[in-house]
């Protein structure tokens, strides 16, 4: 009986729309999908949907001008790859000729300035990106904002319940089976934290929520470094 034939690269791009292709060969010249979001300016998530809904075809001149600069022009700098294809993407357009408004879900906070985001485990590995337009709406707000975040108990630096690791709100500690804990950090009670610094450490990581959370968790000595974020939930009101 003959060998089955393995799936080889060229068939497997026969499948693939142009943003697709070109994505792959950024990513064979070492570019991760993140990457070339930001190149674009556009979610991670719609780089994953060129593979799995046919997107993309908006963008098929902004990634081929990307990646001519790459082999061609040995240009390797973000910002500059960036750059270029800024000159060839452009928003959508209504019948009438206006910009078309993004679709994105509603911002779910309310005119008292209640609000919650929840990302989990894919989210958070593209960088929890759907909380960020909540972050940076309840900083021009000028809100406050809290967070739980779950992680494996080892990962936690102080004991469950512990008053250095969030004073005052000791009893939002939940403990789960899977040996991963829900800790929270800042409360209405305790008067959480400023948004408008927490917008600033998202914009300082690129937009990264999660990379953001985690510097902060870890420069406060509450986490181990290496430690995951598993889930994550922000909390947003109006101070008094």
């Amino acid at each position: 009986m003959p060998p089955r034939s393995r799936r080889t690269p060229t068939g497997r791009q026969q499948g693939l729309n142009e943003a697709a292709r070109l994505a792959d060969r950024l990513q064979q010249a070492g570019y991760t999908r993140r990457d070339i979001a930001r190149i674009i300016n556009r979610d991670p998530s719609l780089v994953s949907q060129f593979y799995t809904r046919n997107k993309g075809a908006a963008f098929v001149t902004a990634l081929r001008e990307v990646l001519t600069a790459v082999e061609t022009g040995g240009i390797t700098d973000l910002p500059e790859l960036t750059a270029i294809a800024s000159r060839h993407t452009h928003r959508r357009t209504t019948a009438s000729g206006a910009r078309a408004r993004v679709r994105t879900k509603a911002l779910l906070i309310t005119p008292t300035g209640s609000g919650t985001g929840r990302v989990g485990a894919q989210a958070i590995t593209s960088g929890s990106v759907r909380l960020r337009p909540l972050i940076a709406e309840a900083a021009r707000r000028g809100l406050r904002l809290a967070f739980t975040v779950r992680l494996a108990k080892t990962a936690y630096q102080h004991p469950s319940g512990s008053r250095t690791d969030s004073p005052g709100i000791r009893r939002d500690v939940i403990q789960r089976t899977d040996h991963t804990e829900e800790r929270s950090y800042g409360s209405a009670q305790t008067g959480g934290f400023d948004a408008a610094d927490f917008a600033r450490r998202v914009d300082a990581a690129g937009g990264d929520v999660t990379a953001a959370v985690h510097q902060w968790l870890v420069e406060t000595s509450r986490i181990r470094p290496d430690a995951q974020i598993l889930h994550l939930e922000v909390r947003t009101w109006r101070p008094r």
